[in-house]
This record gives structure tokens, C-alpha cells and sequence, in this order.
């Protein structure tokens, strides 16, 4: 699927094949780098959801739209809960601003990619912890191949518990990680539909 290009990507290209704007396309320009310059003050940490409340009333639906997804579009498996919290609080904030709102959906949805991410993180730690346990009991899973002066490659006891946790861990998530991120994706698209 392509990228959908945002009214400012299409406006600059009619632009560039007629040769001018018009005052409409212009006016919602301007509208959306204010939006955009709103929400860069919000990751910076300048704006809390209140603030970005205060900042977007008023705004044009398509702008608290756009606004929307654009913190749905920064929400990851990944996040740390504080920082998914208050993409969450911002979500809802700007969704209470809109003419219908559809709070109580939104704010559904965003509660169920919250706790898939807990239960994520969950699954991480219990991982990490399991593979110490399996490295602390079984000494050999420490070891790694090393090249011999002869050419000929030897087993040796080289790695800390930690290196050996970590040097499996990428290959004992990457199921788990798989089936997560797809759900979260699925999450993610079903909130971006209930937006609009």
C-alpha cells in the first residue's frame, strides 16, 4: 500500500504544475503548520494534553484529524507506558474537541493497545528472566565459537550471563514480537478508522 500524501504534499504538487495556490489551499497550508509546529511543542515536552487542547480548540476538523494521527502514527509496542500515556491523554483530548466526538470508542481502543503493550512488556521480562535462569544453570550456554591460531575453531567459556542473555534474547522474542506487533498494528488501524 503507498503512502498516503498528506493536503500539503498534493497542494505543492498542483502548485507546481499550475503555477499557483489558491487562497484555500494556502489558508489550510498555513493551518497545517500550525498544527504540526502545536504537536512538535507537545514531543517536545513544552505542551501537556492540556495545553494541546487549549492550543487546537477552534481548529477545523480536518486539522484535529491530522493532529490524531499523527500522535497514532508515533504510538509503538516499544513506548514507555509514560510516554504512551500521555500520546493517550492527547489522543482523547483532541477527540473531545471535535463536533461528535467518539471518546468513549477512541478512548476503548487506546486502552486495549495499552494493555496489549503491558502484557508485551510483561512477556519481555518474564523472557529475559527465564533465558538467566536457563544461562545461570547451564554454564555451556555461555560459550561461543573462537578461531584458533591453527585455523581450526574452538568452543570457549567467553560470555558474562548477561552477554549470553542478551546475545539470545533477539532470537527468543522474535516469535513473541511478531504476533504482538501484528495485534498492535491491528489495533492501530481499527483506532485510525475511528477517527475520521
Amino acid at each position: 500500500m503507498g503512502k498516503v500524501k498528506s493536503a500539503l504534499e498534493i497542494a505543492l504538487e498542483k502548485a507546481g504544475r499550475i503555477g499557483g495556490l489558491s487562497q484555500e489551499e494556502k489558508n489550510r497550508i498555513e493551518d497545517e503548520k500550525r498544527v504540526v509546529s502545536v504537536l512538535g511543542e507537545f514531543y517536545r515536552g513544552r505542551l501537556d494534553s492540556n495545553g494541546l487542547w487549549l492550543r487546537l480548540k477552534g481548529s477545523k476538523p480536518f486539522l484535529l484529524t491530522m493532529a490524531q494521527l499523527n500522535l497514532i502514527e508515533t504510538l509503538a509496542l516499544a513506548n514507555l507506558e509514560e510516554e504512551f500515556l500521555q500520546k493517550k491523554q492527547a489522543i482523547v483530548a483532541i477527540e473531545t474537541l471535535k463536533d461528535r466526538p467518539n471518546t468513549a470508542v477512541v478512548e476503548l481502543s487506546l486502552n486495549s493497545a495499552a494493555a496489549l503493550q503491558k502484557e508485551y512488556s510483561a512477556m519481555k521480562e518474564k523472557v529475559v528472566e527465564d533465558l538467566r535462569k536457563q544461562v545461570e544453570m547451564h554454564p555451556r550456554l555461555r560459550m561461543q565459537p573462537v578461531k584458533m591460531p591453527d585455523g581450526k575453531t574452538a568452543m570457549q567459556m567467553a560470555l558474562s550471563v548477561d552477554e549470553a542473555v542478551k546475545a539470545r534474547l533477539a532470537e527468543s522474542l522474535s516469535e513473541h514480537e511478531k504476533e504482538y506487533s501484528r495485534e498492535f498494528f491491528s489495533l492501530i488501524e481499527e483506532l485510525k478508522m475511528q477517527i475520521h
